[in-house]
C-alpha cells in the first residue's frame, strides 16, 4: 500500500512519505524555532496551532519568513 501523500509548499508538489502534523514538518526542515509565517489551505496559523494541524493529501501550504533590508 502506498502511504505518500502529495501536499503543495509555496506552490511545489512535493511527496511526503506519511501524513504528519505540521510541527513534525518544520522541525525535518529545520524550520521549528525560526521566525516564519505558516498558512495552510489559506488560513494563517498561530505557533500554538501547528501540532494540531495534520498534513493531508492536496493541502496547500505557503511559508515564509521576514527578509530585513532597506
Amino acid at each position: 500500500m502506498n502511504s505518500t501523500i502529495t501536499v503543495f509548499i509555496n506552490g511545489l508538489s512535493v511527496k511526503l512519505q506519511k501524513t504528519m502534523t505540521l510541527t513534525d514538518y518544520l522541525e525535518g526542515k529545520g524550520l521549528l524555532g525560526r521566525t516564519i509565517a505558516v498558512a495552510v489551505n489559506g488560513q494563517v496559523l498561530r505557533k500554538a496551532e501547528y501540532e494540531s494541524v495534520k498534513l493531508n493529501e492536496g493541502d496547500h501550504l505557503e511559508i515564509v519568513r521576514p527578509v530585513g533590508g532597506g
